[in-house]
């Protein structure tokens, strides 16, 4: 058997110790355009100093000879031809496969701005060579916008600030890491950033950016005509599957990248995919797990990509913690809000329970301020539900130095999101996994721990009891 793996990060790499670990003898070649390997989630490490390409790397220092692999290094796949079982690499060279591993990921894809793809100040947050022209660009500018604020965003802006650079994000949601969090959960990142000096312009775009004759952008416009003085833009929200070279191959594609099932398999029984290529799920966990899944089933070892939530994200910046879970920000008509250890009954302004969209922090946050302490300090809600007309329920601890909300359908999980404190991470992973329906448990969601799902063996096993 020949395997061929396209691509060195995550979904590439693991494959590979995945393919060695099944199969000891046959061959394996891994081809990318990267010379060296290294992690993309910690780039703003090396950005801002904090670590070497060494601290980058997330492979032994013997990883090519550990697993007996031929590693083609910077070299690109410019098609793929199925009826021949062949690649094709830049400079006319073929190498042919038994199974084949497209794990190519993405690249940045720079928005229809007016004048920014003729700009020369302007650069992605992907790669390495992305980061060395981020480092002079630090020494030299003052005024650094960062389009999007999303995880990568984020990492880009605590990289600059590593170096003690401030940065303008500029984010088309609402509140940043809209994907993630929800209104409540993002102004915690937001009020920590603006004490940073990190200016933040929320619910509009860039429309426009005004060049000198040299090309260069000096000023950035935005939708909604604020005008900013600029010296620099990184693209950091937008990327685009890396499936070009795959035109003609009759491999099948769609609007977001390569498509391929559970199993890791494309249109082509012989060609497998994993990781941002399918762009997806653009986020390290589930690259990796897709990757050791397409490994398998090329290996004859059926799997399948059964794991929970895709979008599950963990993060921690400016030494704020929080995970997110499936979807947090749910929308549709709320019919009913309690906070319930005040015994009161949410209102907005308007003495309404807030409908149509999902208002909950806004209510919370109202009843907060009504609510304050004789100093004038706001008094945390503890615990407060949320009810949606579609059946979806919202359960909200907030004492201010932690936040948890816990969103749930039919006694099945389906978002949640955690900050400041992640201890509860591991029991809801395990209410997620094992599809555990919680109304079952007879006390609060937030009270409920291992003892209520578990059992303990003679012999002080632990075990998973379905009632």
């Amino acid at each position: 058997m020949r395997y061929v793996v396209i691509g060195s990060s995550a979904a590439g790499v693991n494959a590979v110790r995945e393919l060695r670990k099944i199969d000891k003898d046959s061959r394996i070649i891994l081809i990318s355009k990267d010379k060296s390997i290294y992690s993309r989630c910690i780039l703003h490490h090396y950005l801002g100093g904090e670590r070497d390409l060494d601290g980058l790397c997330f492979v032994e220092k013997d990883f090519e000879n550990i697993y007996q692999i031929e590693w083609m290094k910077g070299r690109e796949c410019t098609a793929v031809k199925p009826g021949e079982k062949h690649v094709i690499l830049d400079g006319g060279e073929t190498v042919a496969y038994d199974k084949l591993l497209i794990a190519t990921g993405s690249h940045t894809f720079v928005p229809p701005v007016k004048n920014l793809k003729e700009a020369k100040n302007v650069v992605g947050f992907r790669n390495l060579e992305d980061m060395e022209v981020l480092k002079k660009a630090a020494k030299n500018c003052r005024n650094i916008i960062l389009m999007g604020s999303g995880l990568v965003g984020l990492d880009c802006a605590s990289g600059f600030l590593e170096l003690g650079v401030s940065v303008t994000l500029v984010e088309m949601a609402g509140w940043l890491l809209s994907r993630q969090l929800d209104e409540r959960a993002a102004r915690t990142y937001q009020r920590a950033y603006e004490e940073k000096g990190v200016r933040q312009y929320y619910g509009v775009g860039m429309s426009e950016v005004v060049l000198d004759d040299h090309q260069n952008i000096t000023e950035a416009v935005l939708s909604d005509g604020t005008r900013l003085p600029c010296d620099f833009v990184v693209v950091t929200a937008g990327v685009r599957s890396n499936v070009e070279f795959l035109e003609g191959s009759g491999i099948e594609t769609n609007k977001f990248g390569l498509v391929y099932d559970e199993t890791g398999r494309t249109s082509d029984p012989d060609v497998y995919g994993a990781g941002d290529v399918s762009g997806t799920s653009p986020i390290w966990p589930v690259a990796v797990k897709e990757g050791i899944v397409a490994a398998s089933n090329m290996a004859g070892v059926p799997r399948k990509m059964t794991d929970f939530f895709a979008s599950k994200s963990t993060m921690n910046f400016l030494g704020i913690p929080s995970m997110s879970l499936g979807n947090v920000n749910l929308e549709g008509e709320i019919v009913s809000g309690e906070v319930e250890e005040s015994g009161g009954v949410c209102r907005s302004h308007n003495g309404e329970c807030p409908g149509n969209v999902d208002r909950a922090n806004e209510a919370q946050d109202i009843w907060a301020e009504e609510n304050k302490t004789p100093d004038g300090a706001r008094q945390p809600v503890q615990a407060y539900t949320v009810r949606y007309a579609d059946g979806h329920m919202a359960e909200i601890l907030d004492t201010g130095d932690t936040y948890k909300k816990i969103v749930h359908k039919d006694g099945r999980i389906t978002g949640a999101i955690l900050q400041g404190d992640l201890a509860y991470g591991g029991i809801l992973q395990q209410l997620i996994a094992r599809r555990i329906d919680i109304r079952r448990v007879k006390k609060p969601v937030f009270d409920i721990d291992y003892s209520d799902f578990f059992r303990e063996k003679e012999n002080f096993e632990f075990y998973y009891e379905e009632n």
